[in-house]
């Protein structure tokens, strides 16, 4: 193993070193496995989603420079399929190994303040949105923008967590101390009047060569992704130009590896930029079974510095997310279901299935988006009360 060099090339018997060891980094493990490479993980618990499937598990805390340093001496190059990895270590260590995407990709993605600020300052659209420091902050910007907004913790905070609506300048302090009251970072953002939500899943390799995937309808419910529509129903130019701006918002972080870039369509047909991920995406899920090229074999040639796998779409295709409370349902009727022959049924081997945690997903492909998406809903009918 060598020092890192910014552009290169890692070739099949390298090893993958991933940060995280969730249901992310095992699809991306067992693509780079499936290619040829040996696979480090980083995590928690040996029995984590990525961990059963590695050649290599570092047990340890991704805060920890220690730890992330033993994750380091077992790889050749790194990647994470978790933002929240301390940064400022991986700045220190990136010296050893190469590091894609870099910690100055995972330090904006971390935070949600620097990614609206990063994001506005090259020029991208996004919601207005204010650093709040005290509850009157928060009750101005409300009162300014006419309508409400939310208030997020600007670090942590997934699946809904971390943030509450603001109605009113009325309701400022309470939602302000409903939040740590100040004790930790806060941003307000006003709500957007949007038709749909989207997202791109862009690769990009350190000579700049991109390719994109379909854009993907996004539908949550309870602040949690429930299923994914792509092709997404929109429009073949705005389709083109939510490419483009992933694209555009790759290049500018100068992004080696994977950025899901998460949009709103709002109601006069403008795209906003909601939040950034560099790492493979819940809602490109749908490429493993339906693309060409999977995100997961895209980022692994990325990261390892290969040329770009096509990214075609070859059935219209729906992705349902399986929360613990679905699971149950799902086993039960795992036979019955795989008569589908157009189904395909990914689970994370997650011992512990807790309402709202994600414990797998079902993929529909069809001939067309509306038969898939009918045949969707009527699967998920039959396994939901």
């Amino acid at each position: 193993m060598s020092a890192a060099e910014p552009s290169a090339v890692f070739l099949p018997g390298s090893t993958v070193g991933f940060l995280g060891s969730g249901q992310l980094g095992r699809m991306s493990a067992m693509a780079a496995k499936a290619m040829g490479y040996r696979v480090a993980v980083l995590g928690p618990r040996p029995d984590d989603p990525a961990a059963q499937v590695a050649d290599v598990f570092v047990a340890g805390d991704l805060q920890n420079p220690a730890d992330l340093a033993r994750l380091f001496a077992a790889a050749d190059v790194v990647t994470a399929e978790i933002e929240s990895v301390n940064a400022d270590a991986l700045r220190t260590l990136q010296a050893r190994r190469p590091v894609r995407p870099g910690p100055s990709v995972l330090a904006i993605a971390q935070d949600r303040l620097r990614e609206k600020e990063t994001l506005a300052k090259i020029g991208v659209p996004v919601a207005p949105f204010r650093p709040i420091a005290r509850p009157e902050e928060l009750a101005a910007f409300v009162a300014e923008l006419g309508r409400p907004c939310l208030l997020k913790t600007t670090r942590g905070g997934y699946d809904g967590r971390g943030q509450v609506r603001v109605e009113r300048p009325a309701d400022a302090a309470t939602a302000f101390e409903s939040l740590g009251g100040g004790k930790a970072g806060l941003i307000a953002e006003g709500l957007v009047p949007f038709v749909k939500e989207v997202s791109v899943v862009v690769a990009r390799c350190a000579d700049g060569a991109v390719r994109s995937f379909p854009v993907a309808e996004n539908e949550h419910r309870r602040g949690i992704l429930h299923r994914s529509i792509a092709p997404a129903r929109i429009p073949a130019a705005l389709a083109d130009a939510a490419r483009r701006l992933a694209e555009g918002v790759a290049h500018a972080l100068e992004v080696v590896g994977l950025l899901a870039v998460e949009m709103f369509v709002d109601d006069q047909g403008r795209l906003l930029v909601n939040e950034l991920a560099p790492r493979p995406h819940n809602s490109g899920h749908y490429t493993l079974d339906a693309c060409v090229t999977s995100q997961f074999e895209q980022n692994v040639r990325a990261v390892c510095g290969l040329s770009l796998g096509a990214v075609d779409q070859l059935r219209p295709a729906v992705m349902l997310n399986i929360l613990g409370e679905h699971l149950p349902a799902v086993r039960s009727r795992y036979t019955e279901l795989l008569k589908d022959p157009y189904l395909k049924i990914h689970l994370y081997g997650k011992a512990e299935a807790r309402p709202g945690r994600k414990m797998g997903h079902l993929l529909v492909t069809a001939s067309s988006v509306d038969e898939a998406v009918e045949r969707a809903e009527a699967l998920w009918a039959s396994l939901t009360p």
